[in-house]
């Protein structure tokens, strides 16, 4: 009611100014003084004309801030048809002015005042559209992401361009920061470096930052993650400008900005292959990956597909990963003689029939039951999959004369505490002792908790956080070693590649992390406040769960290899005699009690320990 009004004022009053300047612009400027007096006398006449029509053709019910090209006919329509009726009016109903003298305006005067009116009456409406416009960009521009950059070199510059450039983004860039003092105070494309990566803190908080871009990407990892360190103290959201290893072109644009993730914290170098070796024992070979479909096994596939293997075998039970990995697989390597096999690594006839008609060169075994609480509860089972199913792989590794054999191992094999772990290192104990009493090449590649795999702590802890937390930790002291899964894989096809038979290879794993702190990470990545937005709960200690977790045994010294991530240990041997006898053994047990599981198991590995 209030625009109405508004509207309906400013036409009476233009109506009024568009007639009076038409007289003006007839007469050059000087209007004679009856024509003055005929103009008061139609001042109300031609405004109740105008207004009648303005409202027959709704233009005070219009929402002007969405008006359209129907809306300006609208207007014209209205001024056209009220002008006629003044016209007429003003000739037939005319005013006697002088004694004996009528008068009525010059048909020129209509044409300009139509004109006017138009202009004058639409121009209202038009600016009024477009201050409501300014308006809300003014309060998108207020509620706009305010940005800070860090780096303020070339990918700096080019981020900057690339954001100026898509406004949709709907970011304010605030400034920037970089630690090379002659460049503070500076701008950059009109943007100003504000301090070094020391003040990132203090800087977010004075100019209430929003968001922060690493724009770093020549850095080392290790500087990166110093960054980050400082980046998660300040609450905003981070994303990062991949590295110069990610980006072939050189290039800095929009679609390859991405948020931080945890695998970032870490200040991991990218592994580097020697592919020289490893297309020596994988190119124009059958290689047989056993779990295909799981975390560590699928990336091996990826990883293997690159190297152009004669063929490419995935054995899993699930076939809804498989699946999934053939179709991304095809995808990728159209030309990759890829084949999916359905199986269970504890069938040994249907193992045998897999190895007789694919004839294997290569095998990695990486199908386990791995979860350790769960296997707590299921000792027979890790017994009739991690002990039998590997050993079933193995043996017919060596009956069909597989070149190399490369077990996938866990830390958690190395003093156990578990049943899982202790599973692990029988095998480890398993393929040393066939080796010895085979051609076959038998290794194992033993590593730690892999980032974002399925039933990592990474999946879980992100859907805690979604759902609003809390996010559970067993022990605010309990250490992990992590790595994330391409790395993991990339690791274990050079290993196999070195392997010269009987080595358990370590991987280098860095620092053990906090589980606690990897929770606080991730839940400041997600731009939340820990133990505030989100609650961090401690349940305790799970069965077979350690404080900490070790990469090698105690008594066992590690040598180094070729590789500076890659290590070798050799750990006591035993004889065949033992191995054939344990698996009788755990074959007659797993259908007994659990009990009695965990009893020869604690026989079996000398160094399991078992938590009660």
């Amino acid at each position: 009611m209030q625009k109405y009004k508004r509207f309906l004022i400013s036409d009476s009053i233009l109506v009024v100014i568009s007639l009076y300047v038409a007289l003006l612009l007839k007469f050059d400027f000087y209007i004679p003084s009856e024509y003055i007096l005929f103009f008061k006398l139609n001042i109300i006449p031609v405004v109740v004309i105008t207004v009648v029509f303005n409202n027959i053709f709704n233009l005070y019910k219009h929402i002007w801030k969405y008006a359209s090209i129907e809306a300006v006919i609208s207007i014209v329509y209205s001024l056209t048809l009220s002008n006629i009726v003044f016209i007429i009016y003003s000739y037939f109903i005319n005013y006697r002015v002088l004694e004996n003298q009528y008068f009525r305006f010059p048909f020129t005067v209509h044409i300009i005042f139509w004109i006017l009116c138009t202009v004058t009456l639409g121009g209202t409406r038009f600016i009024y559209r477009i201050k409501e416009e300014m308006q809300k960009n003014d309060e998108k521009n207020n509620k706009a992401i305010r940005l800070l950059i860090v780096g303020a070199g070339d990918a700096g510059a080019m981020l900057i361009k690339e954001i100026k450039k898509h406004k949709e983004l709907n970011y304010d860039i605030v400034g920037l920061v970089d630690d090379d003092n002659s460049k503070i105070g500076k701008t950059i494309n009109d943007v100003k470096i504000l301090g070094g990566t020391k003040d990132i803190v203090s800087i977010c908080k004075k100019n209430n930052i929003d968001e922060i871009i690493l724009s770093i990407p020549s850095a080392s990892f290790q500087k990166q993650k110093e960054i980050l360190n400082v980046c998660k103290q300040t609450k905003c959201k981070l994303k990062t400008v991949p590295g110069i290893y990610e980006i072939l072109d050189g290039k800095v644009n929009i679609s390859k900005i991405r948020d931080v993730k945890i695998e970032d914290l870490l200040g991991r170098e990218p592994v580097k292959l020697n592919d020289e070796n490893i297309n020596k024992y994988i190119k124009d070979k059958v290689v047989l990956v056993t779990g295909g479909g799981g975390s560590i096994g699928s990336e091996l596939c990826r990883q293997i597909a690159r190297f152009n293997p004669k063929q490419l075998i995935i054995l899993d039970i699930y076939e809804n990963n498989a699946y999934d990995l053939q179709m991304e697989l095809k995808y990728l390597y159209p030309q990759l003689n890829l084949k999916v096999v359905i199986a269970s690594i504890r069938d040994m006839e249907r193992i045998k029939s897999i190895f007789s008609s694919c004839k294997p060169n290569v095998v990695f075994h990486a199908a386990a039951h791995k979860h350790v609480p769960l296997m707590e509860e299921n000792p027979q089972e890790v017994v009739k999959n991690n002990i039998l199913g590997t050993y079933n792989v193995a043996t017919c590794s060596d009956m069909f004369n597989v070149e190399k054999f490369v077990l996938i191992s866990t830390d958690k094999a190395v003093n156990p505490t578990n049943i899982m772990g202790a599973s692990k290192r029988f095998c480890e104990i398993m393929i040393q002792t066939l080796d010895k009493n085979s051609n076959t090449e038998y290794v194992a590649v033993r590593f730690g908790n892999v980032l974002g795999s399925n039933g990592s702590v990474i999946p879980l802890f992100k859907k805690q956080i979604a759902h609003g937390g809390p996010v559970t930790v067993t022990h605010p002291d309990i250490t992990r070693f992590f790595m994330t899964i391409p790395e993991a894989s990339q690791l274990v096809i050079q290993a196999g590649a070195m392997a010269k038979g009987g080595e358990i290879f370590v991987l280098d794993m860095g620092e053990p992390v906090k589980i606690a702190d990897l929770a606080k990470d991730l839940i400041a990545l997600c731009g939340l406040r820990p133990d505030v937005d989100i609650k961090i709960k401690y349940t305790g200690l799970r069965p077979g769960e350690k404080l900490y977790e070790e990469l090698l045994m105690d008594e066992i010294a590690l040598t180094s290899t070729e590789h500076n991530k890659i290590f070798v240990e050799k750990p006591i041997e035993y004889e065949i005699e033992f191995l054939e006898k344990s698996i009788e053994e755990f074959k007659e047990i797993v259908y007994k009690s659990d009990e009695e599981v965990f009893a020869l198991i604690e026989k079996k590995v000398p160094t399991y320990k078992r938590k009660k």
